[in-house]
């Protein structure tokens, strides 16, 4: 399983308010390039994003579901990315001085990268989650106040 942490500057409210912005999924997500659509019950368990990953024009058409969330703290996803296979992502969300500390789980559950060695895995996972990380900062920390 991949582990990725990132100090963010920003109240976990910030940091929440995007990842539950389904709409947003695709400005902070390595390798979504666009979203489709999403569910009015998302962030809600069983609620989807549907979601495109590649480059135009070579996309591929797949979903993002949500299987737990606790507001504020921890959002667990079912990811499908067609044909490298199924996974699973957490984020968890904690308080610090500093804003918030987010750290974010992921492991392949079945497909072609389920079958890489798990420290192969680590390595293509890690660097992706840690550009993803840094994405969604980027975003959280730069929240208007109206918004």
């Amino acid at each position: 399983m991949s582990e990725n942490e990132h100090l963010i500057n920003a109240d976990v409210a910030d940091v929440f308010a995007v990842l539950t912005d389904g709409w947003s999924y695709g400005a902070w997500v390595v390798g979504a390039s666009r979203v489709r659509d999403v569910d009015a019950h998302w962030p809600e368990p069983g609620g989807k994003i549907r979601h495109s990953v590649g480059a135009w024009p070579v996309l591929i058409n797949d979903t993002t579901s949500v299987l737990e969330y606790e507001p504020l703290s921890r959002l667990r996803l079912r990811v499908r990315v067609w044909p490298a296979g199924d996974g699973e992502v957490e984020f968890r969300a904690t308080t610090v001085e500093a804003g918030c500390r987010l750290v974010m789980y992921e492991r392949a559950t079945s497909g072609p990268v389920s079958l890489l060695p798990a420290l192969v895995q680590d390595l293509f996972l890690g660097a992706r989650n840690a550009e993803t990380l840094r994405r969604l900062a980027l975003l959280a920390e730069h929240r208007g106040p109206a918004e």
